[in-house]
């Protein structure tokens, strides 16, 4: 459920009809297009995911699921932040035995 927000701007958006089948029925085509903004305006770093979850009216944990649903990585790392991570986390590490 999306909350109201106090400031908003209303834009009309010119989409061919089949654009506009593959959102969903007309009365959630809005919700669904207005969904994919905010996920990539997150995906490009323009947003922090928090903020994402706030406007499309989720918890972290719901927006994290959206994600998940969608087939959106979260953590976007490159080969040599995933090392850099796990050498951290080896770091916390007691070695075993």
């Amino acid at each position: 459920m999306v909350y109201p927000m106090a400031d908003t701007l209303t834009f009309p958006v010119t989409l061919p009809p089949e654009f506009v089948t593959l959102l969903g029925a007309p009365a959630q085509a809005s919700e669904t297009a207005r969904e994919y903004i905010l996920l990539g305006l997150c995906l490009e770093g323009r947003i922090s995911g928090g903020k994402a979850a706030e406007l499309l009216g989720l918890t972290r944990r719901g927006f994290l699921s959206l994600l998940a649903r969608k087939g959106i990585d979260y953590f976007r790392l490159t080969p040599d932040e995933w090392a850099e991570e796990v050498a951290l986390v080896n770091d916390w590490i007691p070695p075993l035995g």
